[in-house]
């Protein structure tokens, strides 16, 4: 019974983590109007698998072992791991925003492991910092780059008459950096359903990575509205400005991937997206968007939201067990 729960809530959790990663991989080529759901939708399934295969097993050690030792992951802090994340990723789908995955994982983690007395404060204080710093540093990396081809100048206009008469090898080389961003978050983010089972020895890092990558590559079809809340309202984007915030996030989260540092690719995205609409719109003006609003505060409470949950599950699990 126990497993069969597991493997339903780990497939659920994998389509909802998919979900999120595909908006925010694809957010630039379906923003600049380049290439339809369908096709961005395979592309998506095939590069995140990929990337999970050949680079996800430093971030799979990290949530197996390292913020709790997988001796105290049984079957029962596995499932209630999977239902915390899952629930709140689920709600954060529904609402059509783009959440913080990785944050979502590592809290139910934490929730578990604080019950049990048994979280690694040590590794937590490591991965801190990367959680707010990457972010930060995709906001004005991107603001920094952007400010050279926007807005419209004499000093770079020669750029746009590149895009003029190039447009489309530039339409071409935006789909490319897309399916960089799908190989960068799968080497990351599938990590976080895997994560749990390896550490409750259901299944090995590699092998759970190969099987549960594809079901994580089918999110962008199943939960298709929040690519559509980053593509069409928080910002429109052009090709310049879509390569860019490709090649920075990307960039950005296999940085995180080799250091074995899960970390929320949305979360990285999005900001280098909020930094192309603050450059598009007064700063002000950007940081008054009521979508923006909403998605910065639903990364701060769903993890929260994640790390309650899961303690107090693991509580009563534990209760009705005696």
């Amino acid at each position: 019974m126990k497993y069969s729960l597991i493997l339903i809530f780990a497939l659920l959790f994998a389509l909802n983590l998919g979900g999120g990663n595909f908006a925010a991989s694809f957010v630039a080529a379906r923003g600049g109007g380049i290439i339809s759901h369908l096709k961005s939708s395979i592309l998506f399934l095939i590069f995140a698998v990929a990337g999970a295969v050949i680079l996800g097993g430093p971030v799979t050690r990290t949530l197996s072992r390292e913020i709790v030792a997988s001796r105290w992951i049984d079957l029962d802090v596995c499932l209630v791991i999977l239902i915390a994340a899952t629930g709140s990723l689920f709600a954060a789908n529904r609402l059509q925003l783009p959440q913080s995955s990785s944050l979502v994982t590592v809290g139910a983690i934490v929730g578990a492991g604080l019950y049990l007395g048994k979280v690694n404060f040590r590794v937590f204080a490591y991965l801190l910092p990367f959680w707010i710093l990457l972010p930060v540093a995709g906001f004005f990396l991107t603001r920094t780059l952007g400010r050279m081809i926007y807005p419209p100048r004499k000093g770079n206009f020669w750029i746009y008459e590149k895009v003029v008469s190039h447009r489309k090898r530039l339409k071409t080389f935006v789909i490319l950096a897309s399916c960089y961003n799908a190989f960068a978050c799968g080497s990351n983010n599938v990590a976080n359903v895997v994560g749990p089972l390896a550490g409750a020895q259901i299944v090995s890092p590699l092998l759970g990575l190969a099987l549960l990558a594809p079901i994580f590559g089918l999110g962008g079809l199943v939960f298709p509205g929040m690519l559509k809340t980053a593509a069409e309202k928080i910002v429109p984007l052009g090709l310049l400005t879509a390569t860019l915030l490709c090649l920075v996030s990307g960039t950005l989260m296999l940085l995180s991937s080799s250091l074995g540092i899960p970390q929320s690719f949305v979360m990285v995205k999005m900001s280098s997206l909020f930094a192309i609409g603050s450059l598009k719109a007064e700063d002000r003006a950007i940081w008054k968007n009521p979508l923006i609003v909403k998605t910065s505060l639903a990364w701060v409470v769903m993890p929260v939201i994640a790390t309650v949950v899961s303690y107090l599950l693991i509580g009563g699990w534990r209760a009705l067990s005696a």
